[in-house]
């Protein structure tokens, strides 16, 4: 079975469209990188949203690995205003309650965990461990689907995934979740 570090993308800069990382999210993703390094990182896969893609273009920095995008890695829904806010907001806290609701900005939090794991069954053929630059909503709908709702932490179904906080699975069997030990 192949080692799968899910990596929450580092803080970005509040904007909508395709923003990319703060500076604190830069220092950050420096610090995830040498985490990933010392781990041993075999391969270094994407989404290809700029967030996701600078994080990983540090870690690739840091291991001398290739970035590989894959758009299955990309967020549930990403705010870039052809719709008000308050009305992408909304759509998130239903697609939160409702896992089956479509958005009119995304997919749907099940479509969402189901594309995520058809990813990730593909990319545990890697020889491991592997590390996938991600968003915080498609891994909450991906644990929502492998562990359960009740088996979630409530404050990252309220509040989000943590910047650069790692969930760890094995093949699709979660290990940790979302750590953020590698950032103190």
């Amino acid at each position: 079975m192949t080692v799968i570090y899910l990596v929450q993308h580092a803080e970005k800069k509040r904007e909508p469209g395709d923003p990319g990382l703060t500076e604190l999210g830069q220092r950050q993703a420096a610090k995830t990188a040498e985490w990933v390094r010392q781990v041993g990182v075999r391969a270094l896969f994407s989404s290809p949203l700029r967030r996701a893609r600078e994080t990983a273009q540090m870690i690739a920095s840091r291991t001398g690995l290739q970035v590989e995008e894959d758009a299955r890695l990309r967020e549930r829904m990403n705010w870039d205003e052809s719709q008000r806010i308050e009305e992408f907001q909304a759509d998130w806290a239903a697609s939160v309650r409702d896992r089956d609701f479509v958005p009119s900005s995304g997919g749907s939090s099940r479509a969402t965990a189901e594309r995520m794991r058809a990813c990730l069954a593909d990319l545990a053929q890697e020889p491991g461990p592997i590390a996938v630059v991600t968003h915080g909503g498609a891994t909450v709908d991906l644990l929502r689907t492998l562990i359960g709702d009740q088996a979630v932490p409530i404050e990252l179904m309220e509040q989000g995934v943590p910047s650069c906080a790692i969930t760890t699975l094995d093949h699709l069997s979660v290990v940790e979740i979302a750590s953020v030990s590698h950032l103190e």
